[in-house]
């Protein structure tokens, strides 16, 4: 991973009640902190100095934009985590990737384990990886690269992203996973757009969204 300069920018937050805050976390800043002082500054820390009581529920890649939810209660924090654990939420991504794809829509079912040599990275394995399932719709095609609504079903680690690669499409900009002009990019092409779950206070469906910013 290269320099941490994570963003200069204020927190965004999309709702917030008794139980729960939604924020739009910015590209380039970590969703909790690393090892080492270099690495403090996160979304979770910023959260918590608006609110205070804030629980970790999920975490997005640092490169990557877009909602994420933070429990306010520690009966929220169960409650969403088990919706994320039995995979009730329901997320939605957009990404840009390289190249075209042939069809409209299709689904990516490749196992994921982590590439231990390189760690942190992830790589396609059959032998011994998890379970790994990503929708995909077209929205556009935009000149030797293409626009896409990404739907993930389960919730590896970097599971969009290895996944875009392995169909020989990678994420524009993605540091880890792009290659020569793909990589080029002033950030990675990866947001996520919306957040379905039930609210833990009565269970009601809510939807938080956050436009892409690319």
């Amino acid at each position: 991973m290269d320099a941490y300069c994570p963003p200069d920018t204020p927190l965004t937050v999309l709702h917030a009640d008794h139980m729960l805050v939604a924020v739009d976390k910015p590209a380039g800043l970590l969703s909790v902190p690393g090892k080492g002082e270099h690495l403090a500054d996160c979304l979770h820390a910023r959260v918590r100095g608006a609110f205070p009581e804030a629980l970790l529920v999920h975490r997005l890649d640092r490169d990557t934009s877009g909602v994420i939810v933070f429990a306010l209660t520690p009966h929220a924090q169960r409650h969403l985590g088990l919706q994320f654990e039995r995979r009730h939420a329901r997320k939605c991504y957009i990404a840009r990737v390289w190249g075209e794809p042939a069809g409209d829509a299709g689904t990516i079912d490749l196992p994921l384990t982590v590439d231990w040599p390189n760690r942190p990275l992830q790589m396609v394995c059959h032998a011994t990886g998890k379970p790994a399932v990503t929708g995909w719709q077209l929205l556009r095609r935009e000149g030797g690269t293409a626009r896409l609504r990404l739907m993930p079903q389960t919730g590896r680690s970097h599971q969009l992203r290895v996944h875009l690669k392995a169909i020989g499409h990678p994420i524009l900009g993605d540091p880890f996973y792009a290659e020569g002009p793909a990589r080029a990019f002033p950030r990675m092409m990866l947001h996520s757009e919306t957040l379905r779950l039930a609210h833990p206070d009565g269970g009601r469906s809510v939807t938080f969204r956050a436009a892409c910013p690319f």
